[in-house]
């Protein structure tokens, strides 16, 4: 038996069906709300709204759960390689030793055309990655066939192969051509996360750190409806070619709100350090409700308890910070706030944790990666998990473009005024 909502409106009275996911969330369907009333519901934000049915990702953030296709984040990390999450998340399945391998070659075999290694090039080395990599991932729908722009005839995990292949080269030649380094091709004898630190510092990373990054991309790799995978699918929901579907996702993660926060707790730790370096005191602006002051990378949107990425991802970041040895007064900062902050009862009372964009940006510190790069890395990342939302939202039969409504407020119908009588 189906469930039902009973509302009544201007006397009518309708009945809108209840929806059941199967971890229990429960939905209600308004999809014929406007045609039945004339009505329709607002929501700023869509936090109360849901857009899709999704077999992706599952997300609880009162019992800070993470898990993609049901398993969880935590064992993902502890156990799994960014490539095999990949797969995951676009398939709906583990893969067994030979898909892995094949769905390896996927993403080793693309190259970068020579015309988008050139556009690299000519890029002012002050302009930001992100946005270097938003224009180069779009224009590279210009080289290849044109097959692979028609959603219906797309060989989807040769897209998906190509773009994650692309954007560890277009991140790490910008990275080395802004520095004036000579760039570093890649190598086939290393795995994704190898060659992508290769091509960045032209040495291959040690165990440690190559478990660290890759833990950081699997807790990147997707995250359910959230701003950027979000965008995504609105793009995508006008059939729209995978390679501007992800551009446009790269644009929405660069926003200080969603992926550019790990950037804006580094220079939020600057500003602390060139003040003297008193994490004390920040944490007392923090609480003062007079003063402007935001502690970033702490507390999340959605989860109200702790991040359970942020529990895995400070076990890498003191991994790394170990292994490494590093003396930077900056990191120096983010360790005592972040002590600090874990014992004091206002932030703790209200569940206010370090987050993921914490401790990814001091691990990226560690290991040489300017701030403004971090984003991109966060790109890196979340890019199969994007290309799993696209996919699922092009795949799904009962797919339409998205059109949200709008209540205006505005001004009432009104003549036109001549140019001398205004």
């Amino acid at each position: 038996m189906v469930d039902h909502m009973k509302i009544k409106l201007n006397g009518t009275e309708i009945e809108l069906p209840v929806i059941e996911g199967t971890e229990n969330e429960k939905a209600i369907d308004i999809s014929k709300l406007r045609a039945e009333t004339g009505h329709i519901t607002l929501d700023n934000g869509f936090g109360n709204t849901g857009s899709c049915k999704s077999k992706i990702t599952f997300l609880d953030g009162e019992k800070g759960i993470l898990r993609y296709r049901g398993y969880p984040i935590e064992q993902l990390a502890d156990n799994s390689s960014f490539l095999e999450v990949s797969y995951l998340l676009n398939h709906g399945e583990l893969p067994n030793k030979v898909e892995l391998e094949k769905f390896e070659k996927t993403v080793k075999e693309p190259t970068l055309p020579v015309g988008i290694c050139d556009l690299l090039d000519d890029f002012p080395k002050t302009a930001h990655p992100m946005g270097v990599a938003a224009s180069a991932i779009v224009a590279l729908s210009a080289f290849v066939p044109r097959e692979n722009l028609d959603i219906t005839k797309i060989d989807k995990d040769e897209v998906l192969g190509q773009l994650m292949e692309s954007i560890s080269i277009i991140a790490a030649r910008f990275f080395r051509h802004r520095q004036g380094k000579k760039i570093i091709g890649t190598d086939p004898n290393l795995s994704y996360v190898e060659n992508l630190y290769n091509m960045m510092f032209d040495e291959i990373p040690s165990e440690k750190v190559k478990k660290a990054l890759e833990v950081l991309l699997i807790l990147h790799a997707d995250h359910e409806q959230n701003c950027s995978a979000s965008a995504v699918r609105v793009i995508g929901s006008a059939q729209t070619n995978p390679y501007a579907c992800i551009s446009g996702g790269i644009s929405a993660l660069w926003g200080a709100l969603h992926g550019g926060a790990n950037q804006a707790v580094m220079e939020m730790l600057q500003d602390i350090q060139d003040n003297g370096g008193d994490y004390r005191k920040a944490l007392d602006r923090a609480k003062d409700k007079e003063d402007p002051f935001r502690l970033m990378g702490f507390g999340h949107r959605v989860y109200k308890n702790f991040d359970p990425r942020a529990k895995i991802i400070k076990k890498a970041c003191d991994t790394v910070l170990d292994q490494l040895g590093v003396s930077d007064p900056l990191l120096d900062v983010a360790k005592g706030l972040e002590k600090v902050a874990l014992e004091d009862p206002y932030f703790v009372d209200r569940k206010l944790y370090p987050n993921v964009d914490f401790y990814s940006g001091i691990i990226y510190r560690a290991l040489g990666i300017p701030t403004d790069m971090f984003t991109v890395m966060f790109a890196i990342g979340r890019l199969p998990g994007w290309f799993a939302q696209w996919r699922e939202l092009a795949e799904f039969k009962g797919s339409k473009i998205a059109r949200p409504r709008q209540v205006y407020m505005g001004e009432n119908e009104r003549d036109y005024i001549p140019m001398e009588k205004r």
